[in-house]
């Protein structure tokens, strides 16, 4: 069972959201949260094993919330999957620095947004794909100092590693990457744990963003990336 603690500013959204998580039988909503600091105090408290939260909430903010429960040792294992609408791109942004394991919009379909929540609470990280164009461009025009030092260390990456990166930049999970190179998941999910190694990042977000900054992936509709 998947433990999922709900955190939104408004009532009928959390309502709504919670009502959902409890329809599928794999999941389970073990809390609700109308603000940042409640959603922190809840992560430590129930340990889910994902949050569902809202950016634009009072007093603590959902970045900040993030943060404090990723630094947190009590709760340093459990995921954030930021839910927002792309008029706060920024925020965004910023709780992807803060450890949140993905976001998708708030509009999303109720059956995708069950299954990203179970990608999340697997340790994938998920970005709503049609935002990652736009999340690329964001980071490589002010590129983060983590990822420039990634950049500079491909070279140590092998062949394989390589083409894992670049399906990852692709926005494939490691299902479809196993698929795709006729291994195992396993064997996937290994190299992948070298690539961060290696690169020195933090999450496969950043990872996403290598794959892009050194030209694995091209961003159409980035003057950068694509020249």
């Amino acid at each position: 069972m998947i433990r999922v603690v709900v955190a939104d500013d408004q009532a009928l959204v959390r309502g709504s959201f919670r009502l959902l998580v409890d329809s599928a039988p794999d999941l389970a909503a073990v809390g609700e949260a109308g603000s940042g600091a409640e959603a922190v105090a809840l992560a430590r408290a129930e340990v889910p094993d994902v949050v569902l939260m809202d950016v634009r909430m009072p007093g603590m903010d959902g970045i900040e919330a993030t943060g404090r429960i990723i630094a947190d040792p009590a709760s340093a294992g459990v995921k954030v999957l930021i839910l927002t609408t792309f008029d706060v791109d920024e925020y965004v942004f910023a709780a992807l620095r803060a450890g949140a394991s993905g976001f998708l919009l708030k509009d999303t379909p109720p059956a995708e947004l069950l299954a990203a929540v179970r990608v999340v609470a697997a340790g994938e990280a998920l970005l709503a794909p049609s935002a990652t164009r736009r999340l690329i461009e964001e980071f490589t025009r002010r590129p983060d100092p983590l990822v420039v030092a990634a950049a500079a260390e491909l070279e140590g990456i092998t062949d394989r590693e390589r083409e894992v990166l670049t399906l990852i930049g692709q926005g494939l999970s490691n299902a479809e990457i196993a698929l795709g190179l006729h291994v195992s998941s396993s064997t996937v999910k290994t190299h992948i744990g070298r690539l961060l190694t290696k690169l020195r990042a933090r999450d496969r977000a950043q990872l996403v963003i290598a794959a892009y900054d050194n030209g694995l992936v091209v961003a159409r509709g980035s003057g950068r990336c694509g020249s």
